[in-house]
């Protein structure tokens, strides 16, 4: 493995999602509600466990479609939780429903997810500056805002760590470790 990177991407598929996507400021209201999901999904699990799964519950989740899945049926949940395929949890399963219908409602309100999400950080990239794994936190007071807004909005699986865990996936911090290449890259951006 690549000794100039986080030392937690210690597998070809975590190397490629640290060298492709973690921390990489995303503005896509898809595909944030995408990494919503699979952050929430993960809770209890380790990641590496989501990435295997990704790409099968992109296809049984209608692509992270969240009109699609807020319509899913009792009957639709309970075929989910009978597929191998994806993380079988009833209470994961109940969520995804419930986050696409509250996430459709932020999006009526805000004209997009994006705008949501990215106000807890004022738009821009939080950078830190950790030379060890062990600096980063698990959660701060802005992944505690975060949670208590999106509970109170009806989400679920949106406690302050999986919401941290969230900001970093998906670039609103930079906790890339300093001397990591990814750091100084999404820095120059």
């Amino acid at each position: 493995m690549n000794k100039k990177i986080c030392p937690w991407a210690s597998t070809p598929l975590y190397e490629k999602y640290h060298n492709e996507e973690w921390g990489k400021p995303l503005h896509d209201d898809r595909e944030l509600f995408e990494m919503f999901i699979l952050e929430g999904m993960q809770a209890g699990l380790s990641w590496i466990t989501v990435l295997n799964k990704r790409e099968y519950m992109r296809k049984v989740f209608d692509n992270f479609d969240a009109v699609k899945i807020a319509k899913y049926t009792e009957s639709k949940k309970q075929a989910l939780l009978k597929d191998p395929g994806i993380i079988r949890n009833r209470l994961k399963i109940n969520a995804l429903v419930q986050n696409a219908k509250a996430y459709l409602e932020v999006k009526k309100e805000f004209g997009s997810f994006d705008k949501f999400i990215w106000q807890f950080v004022k738009g821009k990239q939080i950078i830190n500056k950790f030379t060890d794994i062990k600096q980063a936190p698990a959660r701060t007071e802005l992944s505690d805002a975060m949670s208590k807004e999106l509970l109170k909005r009806g989400f679920k699986f949106a406690g302050s760590t999986i919401c941290y865990a969230y900001m970093q996936a998906v670039g609103m911090v930079n906790d890339h470790m300093t001397w990591c290449k990814e750091y100084n890259n999404l820095k120059r951006k």
